[in-house]
């Protein structure tokens, strides 16, 4: 099976997971365990929200092992994802500046910044513990899998939106 034919089952098996169900948080804790189950190579997949009270992201459902809690904006691949609102593919993350050491064994990583209507409300956070795991078409068939999880999806009351 080709990575792509592979993303754009998992795009189609999380629309299928997540079409009938309004709860946000056990939609998103499927996606982190579809996409830590289906794709090859990584040691982490999950997602960071953005708290208003602090200013800050915040770890939120996740497959993987131990992470930080809490991420600055601005701060590390997650922080910086979030504040300029764009995907960042890392293929080596002791090159990026201000890198976050939450596990000492990742060594690339690709973060997509998660757009509502009313604004950002966190990140999707995928990690590797090989160099150069992640591809631009990984980028664009990941952005497709986050795209089928906040399109048309019904918020919390209780979601913080970030508006720059």
């Amino acid at each position: 099976m080709t990575d792509s034919t592979l993303h754009s089952l998992l795009a189609k098996q999380l629309k299928t997971l997540i079409e009938e169900e309004t709860n946000f948080i056990a939609n998103m804790s499927n996606a982190a365990a579809l996409l830590y189950e289906s794709l090859p190579d990584i040691n982490w997949a999950g997602f960071y929200l953005y708290e208003k009270q602090t200013n800050q992201l915040v770890l939120g459902p996740f497959q993987g092992k131990v992470a930080c809690v809490r991420i600055d904006i601005g701060k590390g691949v997650c922080g910086t994802s979030f504040k300029n609102n764009e995907t960042i593919l890392v293929p080596d993350v002791l090159d990026f500046p201000g890198h976050i050491f939450c596990d000492s064994s990742s060594r690339s990583e690709i973060v997509l910044p998660l757009m509502s209507e009313k604004g950002l409300i966190g990140v999707l956070d995928i990690d590797a513990p090989i160099l150069n795991r992640f591809t631009d078409e990984d980028r664009v068939l990941l952005e497709e899998f986050r795209d089928v999880l906040m399109k048309n999806h019904p918020f919390p009351e209780k979601v913080d939106f970030y508006t720059n």
